[in-house]
Order: structure tokens, then C-alpha cells, then sequence
């Protein structure tokens, strides 16, 4: 259906609780959950629907739990309403859950392959060594200067390009505080580190791209029934063949997010549905482009909100 995209959040949107509402008012739900804790041998609906939030911190937990609450809502809200989106998308490891509702990937390959994925991005960098920081305000041409300037023989980039005036910077913990330090002498005030185990998305994840490369090797790749704007392009993809590829190399490149959005808004989508714990992507959503609606479906309440309120 012309018009919709589906879009799926990221590590930081997890919360104790999550996916539980649905598990209890719907079959599929449940049954997403159990899959998931057969797929993985261990119960990770237990670790979603109670914490402790300690263990869902865990980059190796917080991956699969996320996919798998995202992936039980989008097929509650595939058995309950007739939208059929446009695009597909998803920050970071949302894509993994827009490439199983595109087809492309199974939920059971896509669960193991994030867990795997959350345990080689925390082992590349030791605890410390790396850090991450949002600079709100900056316009990305002059960010990049800044962070060429403070890198001083490290590593520093922009790591996630959220949205108008919010951009994530990853690298080393001196080059990133540098950044921080040269952007509030320049006037913009607000920077903030992330409470964030590591750097992702810059070039300090290079050795985790290369080892999710191995585990992506034996993972069979289905037919793209809706494309997926993939992070590192920001191009729609429906290219079966491309998806590995482009999964190793979103490790260690920037989360194009703003620029995904106004690509789907330029081809016609005026409704967004996250779908998935959270309502990051949403707001998001609409600093980037006011006029659009968003959905949020993460409970039973919010698949009759989108069911009951679809044009």
C-alpha cells in the first residue's frame, strides 16, 4: 500500500517488560516468543517480558530481545490489519528485523546472527577504550571537520545521523571527549555522552564486521518481497544478493537514518509505523519531516490504534 513504511528500532529501545502485553493478548505472539527461545536454547522471552535490565543491557542479549519483540508485534499487526507497507527499515539492528518481514531472512537465522553480531561489536573494543556522544545542533559538513580536527592519530566519526541538528559521533574515548570539547568551544552546547558498552558504527569495528562476515556466510539469503532502505545507502534494496554485504559493512559505517527517511518520504510515504518496543524512531520521524503520521505498535493497544485508525 502506497504510502506506508514499517520501520523497526534499535539497540537503546529495550526496556523490561517488553513484548509481554502481546504474548498474553495474542496467539502469534506467543509463539514468536517461543520460537525465539528454541532458536537461541535459553529463555529470552523469560529476560524480555521480566529483565533484570542488567542482563538486557548486555549487547549479546538486547539484540535478539529487541528482534524478537519487534517481529512478534509485526506479525500480530500482519494477522490483525490489511497494510501492506511501501518500504521496510530499521536503525542498526532494525534492519535485521525489516530483512525477515521483507522475507529475506528467517526470524530463527536473524535471531542468531544478532546475538552473535552483539557479542563481536562489545568484544572489538575493550570496556573504556571507546565511547559514544550525540552533538545537537551541528550541521554534519562542519561535525566532520570537527572530528578530523579532534582525532589527533584516532579514530572519531559520525556514527549515526539521526535526524536535523542530532548526530551520534563513535570512536576512541580521547577523540570523542576532543570532539565534545571543540564543538561546546564553537557554540554548541549540547553534547552528551551515551551510556553505551561500545563504539559502534565507526571504524573501531572493523574486526566485528569481519567476524558477523563468517557467521553470515551459512545463512541462506530468500527473495525481497518489500524493499528495505538499508542503513548504510539509504537506498531502497531488493537485491537478495546485496544483503550480506551491506549488513558487514552497516558494522563499521554511519546509520544514514535522516537521509532514509526523506528518501521514503520523497517516494510517497506519508505514514510510518515503528513497530517494536520504543517510540524513538517515531519522534525521529517527525523532526524530520512534520507532516508525516507515525504509528507506534507495541502492545495491543497500539495494534488498535493503527488497525482502528487506518484511513
Amino acid at each position: 500500500m502506497q504510502g506506508y513504511a514499517f520501520i523497526f528500532p534499535g539497540q537503546g529501545s529495550q526496556h523490561a517488560g517488553m513484548g509481554r502485553d502481546l504474548a498474553e493478548n495474542f496467539k502469534v505472539a506467543a509463539q514468536s516468543f517461543e520460537e525465539a527461545d528454541d532458536a537461541l536454547g535459553f529463555g529470552l522471552s523469560k529476560l524480555c517480558f521480566e529483565g533484570p535490565e542488567d542482563q538486557l543491557k548486555l549487547t549479546a542479549n538486547t539484540q535478539p530481545a529487541i528482534l524478537a519483540a519487534s517481529i512478534a508485534a509485526w506479525r500480530v499487526l500482519r494477522e490483525e490489519s490489511p497494510l501492506s507497507p511501501a518500504f521496510l527499515a530499521g536503525h542498526s539492528l532494525g534492519e535485521y528485523s525489516a530483512l525477515v518481514a521483507s522475507g529475506a531472512l528467517s526470524f530463527a537465522d536473524a535471531l542468531r546472527t544478532v546475538r552473535a553480531r552483539g557479542s563481536f561489536m562489545q568484544e572489538a573494543v575493550p570496556v573504556g577504550v571507546g565511547a559514544m556522544a550525540a552533538i545537537l545542533g551541528v550541521e554534519a559538513e562542519l561535525l566532520l571537520e570537527i572530528c578530523q580536527e579532534a582525532a589527533q592519530g584516532e579514530v572519531v566519526s559520525p556514527a549515526n545521523y539521526n535526524s536535523p541538528g542530532q548526530i551520534v559521533i563513535a570512536g576512541h574515548t580521547g577523540a570523542v571527549s576532543r570532539v565534545m570539547e571543540i564543538a561546546k568551544a564553537r557554540g554548541f552546547r549540547k553534547t552528551m555522552l551515551l551510556p553505551v558498552s561500545a563504539p559502534f558504527h565507526c571504524a573501531l569495528m572493523r574486526p566485528a564486521a569481519e567476524r558477523l562476515s563468517g557467521t553470515l556466510a551459512s545463512v541462506e539469503v530468500g527473495p525481497i518481497a518489500t524493499p528495505v532502505v538499508s542503513n548504510v545507502e539509504a537506498k531502497p534494496n531488493g537485491d537478495a544478493g546485496r544483503v550480506k554485504g551491506l549488513l558487514v559493512e552497516q558494522v563499521c559505517s554511519p546509520v544514514l537514518w535522516d537521509t532514509s527517511v526523506r528518501q521514503m518520504v520523497a517516494a510517497g510515504v506519508t505514514r510510518f509505523v515503528e513497530i517494536g518496543p520504543g517510540k524513538v524512531l517515531a519522534g525521529l520521524v517527525k523532526r524530520i519531516e512534520k507532516e508525516a503520521l507515525t504509528f507506534n505498535v507495541q502492545d495491543a493497544a497500539g495494534i488498535k490504534t493503527v488497525t482502528g485508525g487506518t484511513p
